[in-house]
């Protein structure tokens, strides 16, 4: 099965090595000092073991027709990457290419397949436009949800930390043959792809904290454990999250732990920098439009007041934006 990584970087690079080491067709997409490594000596991962393997890709380029048509093409940019590159990506489809969304957030395609009264839905925050949805067709689509920890480690190197789950899911929440098919080999690679026919469920209990934990994050430079254990910030991230769930319930979706619970789970995480804290500090994009500006965008959908999630999102775009485009009056 030939296999596209869109973004080879620090999870798609990991996802990409084990597909290519068990002994699939993988052309990986990526650029600069990192595509260059890989070209001249394949990418490495290190696992978390202390084990070290090198992964030899059919092809590693930046260019998409250059990579030509592909059976799955798996989407590893952060999500506010895609509108700009999707464009760009039709080179890689053929009839049957699968394209599977591994990205963190509200995922442009919720509201497709969905039913109910909000079917068909953009959410602009993610998909400003709708850029994506013109140049990315629904039926190519099956979600997945995320949770491996890895970092790049340098130039072609990939560092694996924690996990090896890619949750995968037809939007419609069937258990398609193509689904199926994808989870097996990626199984096969060493990893863990279960296929679930409520792709949304956990795509929410993920960001469940991420909206809360994330931006606090940012704006304080508090690792989970601070933001946990100082009760204010502690508070804010419940009132966030208790506004988060209020809309993913409008929607159907039903949590299987209590936001007590959940806050309890990242405190034991410990002294960790969540990823927009990285990125902050790295001098990255932060995905706060995915991650906290679509769920304030859902909570207008819904009807829901999210005013706790409204300040911080506005205290976090303000990080983002060239001061220089401010006009005071």
């Amino acid at each position: 099965m030939r296999f596209c990584i869109v973004g080879a970087g620090a999870i798609g690079g990991y996802l990409g090595a084990k597909l290519a080491l068990a002994g699939e067709e993988v052309t990986l997409i990526a650029r600069g000092a990192h595509l260059e490594a890989i070209q001249q000596n394949g990418l490495t991962l290190r696992m978390s073991d202390g084990t070290e393997q090198v992964a030899h890709p059919k092809l590693a380029t930046s260019r998409m027709e250059e990579a030509g048509e592909q059976d799955v093409v798996i989407v590893a940019l952060k999500a506010h990457s895609l509108p700009g590159l999707a464009p760009n990506m039709r080179p890689l489809y053929g009839p049957d290419t699968v394209v599977i969304t591994a990205q963190n957030g509200v995922p442009w395609w919720y509201f497709h397949k969905h039913g109910g009264p909000y079917e068909g839905s953009r959410i602009e925050s993610v998909d400003p436009g709708g850029i994506i949805e013109a140049n990315l067709e629904t039926d190519r689509v099956i979600g997945c949800v995320v949770y491996p920890a890895t970092e790049l480690a340098g130039p072609g190197i990939v560092q694996h930390i924690d996990g090896d789950r890619f949750s995968l899911g037809e939007l419609d929440g069937s258990r398609s043959e193509r689904v199926r098919e994808i989870s097996r080999r990626i199984n096969a690679a060493g990893l863990r792809a279960p296929v679930r026919t409520t792709i949304r469920d956990e795509i929410w209990v993920k960001l469940w904290g991420n909206c809360a934990f994330n931006p606090i994050s940012a704006l304080t430079h508090g690792t989970l454990e601070e933001i946990c254990q100082y009760a204010p910030t502690r508070e804010l991230a419940r009132n966030m999250m208790v506004e988060a769930q209020t809309i993913a319930e409008k929607l159907g979706i039903r949590f299987g732990v209590s936001v007590d619970q959940r806050i309890q789970g990242a405190e034991a995480v410990g002294a960790h920098r969540t990823s927009m804290l990285q990125d902050l500090e790295a001098g990255r994009t932060l995905e706060i439009d995915a991650l906290v500006g679509a769920v304030c965008e859902l909570g207008k959908i819904t009807d829901t007041p999210t005013p706790n999630l409204d300040a911080i999102y506005a205290c976090v775009k303000l990080l983002t934006i060239d001061k220089d485009l401010i006009h005071v009056r």
